[in-house]
């Protein structure tokens, strides 16, 4: 590892043998050496060995082990050369965050966060196995699949605006339901509006700091603002396509005979019927996720309506954006002065695309795209924005939140739930979880500092603050 700068460590070519090019880990001092100790680094060089590889192979500052390629890491590839990977993707495709603001103050909540949260929990399934509380027809799963969130705003569960402000406006076009297995079906239908386990919440939420006063006034944040965030993915539906797709790929290394140093970056050529086949899947995924968080939305505003009394646009619960932290897409960037297409690998990384962006909502265009960070439960979130630096730097990528310093099984161990519900309390916080064992696995000891993790994004360049977001009440599957 060398350092590169300020907040830019650099893995030589020369490290191991097979590299194609350069691994750079965001970070500072201070972060890099728990970084050393999971290892991640090790990864980042694996995918650097990646056939058709554009550019280094790129991590963010909240890294750590994964499958195949790290949690926090970022790789593009040629479109006639390179490979498509679903250990570049993870299994819970597009696990993402939506951010849903409010024209309410504290002072407005203060009395009712218990009320809400138990709302929600009432309206939301959350937790391992809980199954969705719509039933959908014959069909109307791979309208899903196909068509992403319109299908849910076509059937009631949303407005026509929230469209406008989901990545991808809520659909990746390149997805087709004929090759998402019958089983991920039989595992996603039954599970569509569900907030799942583990590190997925639903968060009541108070604007405390405003860092950029141009960008939050076109994001529509302002201090004081009680906001929402919603923090849920693909399901059984992503992981069950993850899972066949793996073992598609396991075959197709062999078939292409691509040669690589760890079997879990196991992939196939972007333009071979493999890859078509799994970007295809893969889209139908994202779809999945992006009409899962819709639905959870809109059962968020109706919890809020009932407490309140009071209709939700009269509340002004817009959605202020939703991104997508695990995925693979076709976009164009500038390499050595030239436009090209390239295969964008992200997996715990959020897309931070610049101003001017055509991906980015007519709305923010001026600004960058918005950029949701969440904390672990109990600490802060943020608000960030795309710049030009991103761009040039990473893709357009910055990370996706704190990322875990220990195991959840490390984490059962080292923390008792009445603890970590008792250190809540104290901050005024309330907490509803769908299990005990969800307290303990996430502490906010079993996490990296977010503060500091946004703060190394946005002084390297990935990202810049917008606003910071402080916890009333959380709900965990």
């Amino acid at each position: 590892m060398e350092k590169k700068g300020d907040y830019v460590y650099e893995i030589p070519k020369s490290y191991k043998e097979g590299m194609r090019t350069r691994g750079v880990i965001f970070a500072d001092d201070k972060l890099i050496d728990s970084i050393m100790d999971d290892n991640a680094p090790e990864q980042v060089a694996n995918v650097a060995a990646l056939p058709g590889i554009v550019g280094p192979s790129k991590a963010m500052p909240d890294i750590h082990w994964g499958y195949g390629f790290p949690i926090g890491g970022v790789a593009a590839m040629d479109m006639e050369e390179g490979v498509i990977s679903p250990g570049g993707v993870g299994y819970d495709i597009n696990c993402g965050v939506r951010l849903l603001r409010t024209d309410l103050e504290l002072d407005d909540v203060r009395d009712n966060i218990r009320n809400l949260i138990n709302q929600m929990y009432d309206n939301v399934p959350a937790g391992v196995g809980k199954k969705a509380r719509i039933r959908l027809k014959r069909g109307e799963l791979n309208q899903v699949l196909d068509n992403g969130a319109e299908w849910a705003v076509e059937e009631g569960y949303g407005w026509d605006e929230d469209i406008k402000h989901i990545e991808d406006e809520g659909c990746m076009k390149g997805a087709d339901s004929e090759k998402v297995s019958q089983k991920a079906k039989n595992r996603g239908e039954p599970q569509l509006g569900t907030l799942g386990g583990g590190n997925h919440f639903l968060e009541i939420q108070r604007v405390e700091t405003i860092y950029d006063e141009e960008a939050a006034k076109e994001f529509g944040i302002e201090e004081g603002m009680i906001t929402v965030m919603i923090h849920s993915g693909s399901r059984g539906c992503g992981h069950q396509i993850a899972t066949d797709y793996i073992k598609k790929m396991e075959k197709a290394i062999r078939k292409y005979d691509i040669k690589l140093p760890d079997r879990q970056l196991a992939c196939a050529p972007v333009d071979s019927p493999e890859g078509k086949d799994y970007f295809a899947a893969m889209s139908c995924g994202a779809n999945y996720a992006w009409t899962n968080r819709q639905l959870i939305m809109h059962w968020v505003r109706e919890s809020f309506e009932k407490v309140f009394d009071d209709d939700a646009k009269n509340m002004g619960m817009h959605l202020v954006y939703d991104v997508c932290h695990n995925i693979a897409k076709r976009e164009e960037h500038d390499v050595d002065g030239k436009k090209r297409e390239l295969m964008v690998h992200r997996k715990g990384a959020t897309r931070a695309f610049a101003a001017g962006r055509k991906e980015v909502p007519k709305d923010y265009r001026d600004i960058g795209q918005p950029v949701i960070i969440p904390g672990d439960m109990g600490t802060a979130s943020y608000v960030l924005a795309g710049r030009k630096t991103a761009m040039e730097k990473s893709w357009g990528s910055t990370c996706h939140g704190a990322g875990r310093v220990m195991s959840r099984t490390g984490a059962r161990k080292k923390f008792r739930p009445d603890d970590v519900e008792k250190e809540l309390g104290d901050k005024g916080i309330y907490v509803k979880a769908a299990s005990r064992e969800v307290l303990q696995e996430e502490s906010p000891g079993a996490y990296k500092d977010v503060n500091q993790i946004v703060e190394i994004t946005h002084n390297a360049g990935l990202s810049k603050i917008v606003a910071k977001l402080v916890p009333l009440g959380v709900m965990k599957g």
